[in-house]
């Protein structure tokens, strides 16, 4: 697996890489090193992971996260011929951020390796609303071409909902390429019992800090209550380019004592945090990115017994409906509030969301798709077999 991301901190590839060294397989991944002093190489739970460059989230141009991006598109290459040479890889998973990653496979591709490409967002969208860049734009349609070209590199590709299955099928891939893998809870994670007991109230937000997942709408709706809720606290864990912003935001409205930010941890951690909150919020904007990206955080909530709000984007209205979660129009830091202070002091609400969001999560997990997935992979490097060979015993795979 190749992914331009921190590994314990994904979600997404945590679970393929568990599921395939679970079965047995032998998984290898290549990805980025936080500051925590981690090990170049190291095992993580029948994982080997390869680190191989330092990455801060403090992007502010288009052109620093574009050098960046290729940096480790060559490191990623040149490694990964290496470690093809020596393991002979029968399927390499390449996860975007950004959609020419996939080319960084070239040698396994040319030695037989299958490709998967994984789109976890779809990029000229993305790119588009976090530099403020029209969708007609030259960058943009550049964007696209590189994505039907890394699309038609792969050998299958991932979409991560079907609303943006319908988009890159009409554009980029073929429906018979293409397989859809919502990013599901992992229960096997998300499974934390509560601890705290300090009698506060915690309003959660836990992710990226980009402008399509408004929380400066949700700062500015939880300055509305603040006042009337003096045991309520905001926590905002994660990274990105927006944080000095919201942090300078913060300070403006007098909340350095009510919001706090705390860096990003790894997927084990911050299920004990969510499980500690009394409230999550989700407050995406439902312009072009956001109205379809779909929100994991959302599930991590029901999983642990935290009811949530979220906005009422295209994309969350088309998964959840009002008896799960707490819709509210999307930008309006208002209707925000009033669903934040609603919830806050209706504990009969609250225990409601919660019991609706437990039995939707039984029937829509990670456990329920992951035989999809694994099927997928084999249905990819494992030619048909003779009655004969089903009864000999199968190879360990990388």
């Amino acid at each position: 697996m190749l992914v331009y991301t921190f590994y314990e901190n994904d979600n997404r590839v945590l679970r393929y890489a568990r599921a395939l060294v679970d079965r047995g397989d032998q998984v290898d991944v290549i990805a980025l090193r936080g500051d925590d002093g981690q090990p170049d190489v190291e095992m993580v739970d029948g994982v080997n992971v390869y680190r191989i460059q330092h990455r801060e989230r403090n992007e502010r141009s288009k052109y620093s996260y574009l050098w960046r991006l290729l940096k480790f598109c060559l490191k990623s290459s040149v490694v990964l011929a290496r470690l093809h040479w020596k393991h002979r890889y029968d399927l390499v998973h390449v996860h975007n951020v950004p959609d020419f990653l996939v080319f960084s496979a070239w040698v396994p591709k040319l030695t037989g390796a299958a490709i998967v490409l994984d789109i976890h967002d779809i990029l000229p969208e993305f790119f588009a609303n976090k530099f403020r860049r029209p969708e007609g734009s030259g960058y943009v349609k550049a964007l696209k071409s590189i994505e039907w070209a890394s699309a038609r590199f792969a050998n299958h590709v991932i979409i991560s909902n079907h609303l943006w299955y319908d988009k890159i099928t009409g554009r980029s891939v073929p429906k018979e390429r293409c397989s859809v893998f919502i990013n599901h809870v992992d229960l096997n994670i998300f499974k934390c019992r509560r601890t705290r007991k300090d009698g506060k109230f915690i309003i959660l937000y836990h992710g990226g800090l980009q402008r399509h997942q408004g929380l400066d709408i949700a700062i500015r709706a939880f300055a509305k209550i603040n006042r009337q809720k003096p045991a309520a606290e905001f926590h905002i864990y994660g990274g990105g380019n927006v944080k000095p912003d919201l942090e300078a935001l913060v300070q403006e409205l007098g909340l350095k004592d009510k919001v706090f930010f705390f860096e990003p941890m790894p997927m084990q951690k911050i299920a004990q945090v969510v499980a500690d909150a009394d409230l999550g919020v989700v407050a995406k904007r439902a312009d072009s990115f956001g109205n379809e990206a779909y929100s994991t955080k959302i599930m991590e909530y029901m999983s642990e017994g935290v009811p949530v709000i979220v906005s009422k984007t295209r994309v969350d209205s088309h998964y959840f409906n009002d008896s799960i979660v707490r819709f509210f129009e999307s930008g309006n830091e208002a209707a925000l509030a009033e669903a934040m202070l609603s919830l806050m002091t209706d504990h009969a609400a609250r225990e409601k969301l919660v019991q609706n969001a437990n039995e939707f999560v039984a029937y829509n997990n990670w456990e329920v798709r992951k035989a999809e997935y694994l099927q997928l992979v084999d249905s990819l490097i494992c030619p048909p077999r003779s009655e004969t060979a089903l009864t000999e015993p199968s190879p360990v795979r990388r």
